[in-house]
């Protein structure tokens, strides 16, 4: 039996419009999965996410539009799923969002913003999703290093992986006892659209991969490749970890 064969799984991300989403998704329907997925503005992004699971040859996808700020959102989220696939074998929340400025400058409506999609779209999916998962079942969450470490204008990003971390740890806790693990990647720095935003972008990029011990930054294909074998059942005994994908670049001082 092959471990890494997911057909018959079923599967959600968030935020699948992304460079990151879209390696999940792909990569889990060229497995054999059903794969869902939420977007909202990126309707280019949905439709690369949508040719991409065609290209691996998975199963028709099922695109959510849906705005995880939105009152209600993770509920409608997963009843539309669950009516669907008629329950959940895999649970990644990968959507992200945030303000890029220095602490001093941040407001409690930035703080409501970057955590509201961060950290409680996390909360609000899995509390709503874990009761269908089967025993087995996984749910992972993408953290940054900036929940451990300060970085320049990331100050509201990094406080709300932090939460993160701290919810799956939590999770893991409570879920681990129905044979459901609750784990979260860590990539260093990686090359997607989201980096766009930020103004030192090609210094990150440069510096990273000068640091990094494997000689190159992370890919959306390499997130997606742990997020595959924390899936499996060879990572059973995998749970309420903080798993870096980052070549080695977080063990240098």
């Amino acid at each position: 039996m092959n471990a890494l064969d997911f057909t018959g799984k079923r599967v959600l991300v968030t935020g699948g419009s992304g460079d990151i989403g879209r390696a999940l998704c792909a990569a889990f329907a060229a497995r054999g999965a059903r794969v869902a997925f939420t977007w909202f503005s990126n309707h280019d992004g949905c439709a690369a996410t949508e040719a991409a699971i065609a290209e691996v040859g998975g199963p028709a996808p099922l695109a959510i539009r849906a705005n995880l700020r939105s009152k209600g959102a993770a509920g409608e989220i997963a009843a539309e799923v669950l009516e669907a696939f008629g329950g959940l074998d895999v649970l990644f929340s990968n959507a992200a969002s945030g303000v890029l400025r220095p602490a001093l400058e941040l407001t409690a409506k930035h703080w409501a913003w970057t955590m509201d999609i961060n950290a409680k779209a996390f909360l609000e999916l899995t509390t709503a999703l874990a009761p269908s998962m089967p025993e087995g079942g996984r749910i992972m969450a993408l953290s940054s290093a900036g929940a451990t470490r300060a970085i320049e204008n990331y100050a509201m990003v990094g406080a709300s992986k932090a939460a993160l971390e701290a919810l799956v740890r939590h999770f893991a806790q409570a879920l681990g006892p129905r044979g459901i693990t609750v784990n979260a990647l860590c990539p260093g720095v990686v090359d997607t659209g989201a980096l766009q935003h930020f103004p030192n972008r090609e210094q990150l990029l440069e510096v990273a991969a000068y640091r990094t011990p494997n000689g190159r930054i992370a890919t959306p294909a390499d997130v997606a490749d742990v997020a595959v074998l924390l899936a499996s059942p060879l990572a059973r005994m995998i749970q309420g970890q903080t798993i870096a994908v980052d070549g080695g670049y977080s063990i240098l001082a």
